[in-house]
């Protein structure tokens, strides 16, 4: 523990200087990048013994006029550097190419900067790069993690004046649906509150989300006989056997030139995909070099992992419903989306809860659609002509629904 707290001692009185700087190159990224990057660390707390780190991109498109997005990853623990190079942020592993000494980075063609500025936050702390300058600042739970979100959006935007009148949307994945609501009626009460400074809230996107654990696990064995993933004998007794497959079996050993009616193989590589996404993180986020390019602060972390499992973590909102309820009452905009093969977080858990709110149903269950082919479906609800809910399926979507379809949930 010393070999932590010496560096972390030494870091206290540089807090102060520059928080933040642009990086215009990557390791494994040939080139500079093609877009705007800052990283940097925004300290929260009595005594900013909290050091947040975070990754911002602006918007390709108009930074000053498209929406600003707070994204947080699950976890609780899992770095934002997930939904990065995951999921919605510009750049991706390019694993066919790569070898395990320095993996290759090349664009995401749907990344959601396309169309809004993000800020990927490393919450909560002792996730990704954050860190705490005192070990009773890694104590912390839902509320305080929240809590800390917020308070580290008002510095950002603060820091970043310009971007105060975009539309704002605080946004999420998997455990984040227990966080960001509550992160949501902070920003709210503080607006009605007059609280420094205004934020230009417009909503809230969740994706897969964890909403009341013991709720969402009951619904796996429920959610595996509707897709036929076992039979009425096996569902009697609530066992649940999953089949896998060999992609090498599937694939006939050819993982290029992929025949596109054969589903199993395309199903297999996708699986193959997200595996060298966890390896090639690890790798490529430990690697010094990155850390210099990134402005990695010395000694704050001994390692980076995706998903930090021994955080002192308490887990005291065991049902974030209380918070939807809350914010239906406003006159915010919420969409709700859940990748229709997720097993751990099954839509029908989701789409239970959101019946629970008893809102106005404005449309029926319908198909959308992506270059004629459909991608999911989608319901809408209000309250009071003032706040809307949709929620909609990612067809074909996994935990969570970006990393399996990023083209559809782009254009969702």
């Amino acid at each position: 523990m010393l070999h932590l707290l010496v560096p972390l001692l030494l870091l206290i009185s540089n807090i102060g200087r520059s928080q933040s700087a642009i990086v215009e190159s990557l390791p494994g990224f040939p080139g500079d990048l093609p877009f705007k990057l800052e990283t940097g660390y925004v300290g929260v707390g009595e005594l900013e013994e909290v050091q947040l780190f975070y990754y911002f991109i602006e918007s390709e498109r108009s930074p000053k006029d498209d929406p600003l997005l707070l994204w947080l990853t699950g976890g609780p623990g899992c770095s934002a550097l997930s939904g990065l190079l995951f999921e919605i942020g510009p750049l991706q592993f390019d694993y066919s190419n790569s070898s395990g000494i320095r993996p290759i980075l090349k664009l995401n063609p749907y990344s959601w900067t396309k169309i809004a500025n993000i800020i990927f936050l490393d919450a909560p702390v002792g996730t990704g790069f954050s860190y705490a300058t005192t070990w009773t600042a890694y104590d912390i739970n839902d509320t305080s993690s929240a809590a800390q979100s917020y308070e580290f959006l008002r510095k950002w935007l603060m820091s970043h004046p310009k971007f105060l009148t975009n539309s704002l949307y605080i946004t999420g994945d998997s455990y984040s649906g227990v966080v960001a609501p509550i992160i949501v009626k902070e920003v709210y009460d503080g607006n009605e509150a007059g609280r420094e400074p205004p934020m230009n809230l417009k909503g809230y996107v969740l994706g897969n989300p964890v909403t009341c654990e013991v709720k969402d696990i009951s619904q796996r064995i429920p959610y595996g006989h509707k897709m036929a993933l076992i039979s009425d004998e096996l569902y009697e007794v609530n066992l649940l056997y999953i089949l896998t497959r060999s992609t090498k079996t599937n694939c006939n050993g050819d993982y290029v030139n992929v025949d596109p009616t054969n589903g199993a193989c395309l199903a297999d590589l996708e699986m193959v995909s997200i595996a060298y996404n966890y390896l090639y993180s690890y790798i490529w986020a430990n690697d010094r070099n990155v850390h210099e390019a990134l402005h990695i602060r010395e000694g704050t972390k001994p390692e980076w992992d995706r998903c930090n499992n021994s955080l002192s973590y308490t887990k005291d909102v065991l049902n974030s419903v209380v918070y939807h309820r809350y914010l239906s009452k406003t006159s915010l905009r919420a969409l709700i989306y859940s990748g229709d093969h997720d097993l751990a977080i099954p839509y029908v858990g989701t789409l239970d809860w959101i019946r629970s709110l008893n809102l106005t149903l404005l449309g029926q269950w319908a198909p959308w659609f992506v270059e004629g082919q459909v991608a999911g479906y989608s319901i809408l609800y209000s309250e009071n002509n003032k706040y809307d809910l949709t929620f909609t399926t990612i067809k074909g979507g996994g935990h969570t629904a970006p990393e399996y379809k990023p083209k559809e949930c782009l254009a969702m």
